[in-house]
C-alpha cells in the first residue's frame, strides 16, 4: 500500500479524514487519491466559507441597505455538495457490512 501521507495545502481536519480513509478502506490508486484530494479540498472551503458566515451572520446588509442573504452560502452548500459527491465517487461503503440479510439479531 502506498503512503498515507496527505497533500500538504489541506487543513488539519482534512488530513486527519485523509489518513483515516486511506487507511480504513485501502485506497491506493492513483484516481482514488484524486478524488479524495479534491473531495477533501471541497470540504476546506465548506469549513472556510462556514467560519466565515458564523462571523458575519446569515444575512449581510447590501448597498442599498436591503437585507440578503449572505454571499457565502451558496459557496459553503456547493462544496458540502461538492465534498459528499466525492466521498460517494469513492463508493466508501460508510455502513458497517452485516452478515446476513434481514432484520439484526436481537430485534
Amino acid at each position: 500500500m502506498k503512503s498515507t501521507r496527505s497533500p500538504a495545502h489541506l487543513s488539519q481536519e482534512s488530513k486527519k479524514i485523509w489518513r483515516g480513509i486511506i487507511t480504513e478502506f485501502g485506497i491506493d490508486d492513483i484516481a482514488g487519491s484524486k478524488i479524495l484530494r479534491v473531495a477533501l479540498e471541497a470540504f476546506d472551503r465548506a469549513q472556510a466559507a462556514r467560519k466565515i458566515i458564523n462571523a458575519d451572520g446569515m444575512t449581510v446588509i447590501d448597498k442599498a441597505g436591503q437585507t440578503k442573504a449572505h454571499p457565502l452560502l451558496p459557496i459553503e452548500r456547493d462544496s458540502r455538495a461538492a465534498f459528499l459527491a466525492g466521498i460517494k465517487a469513492l463508493n466508501l461503503d460508510l455502513e458497517p457490512l452485516n452478515a446476513a440479510p434481514g432484520r439484526p439479531q436481537g430485534t
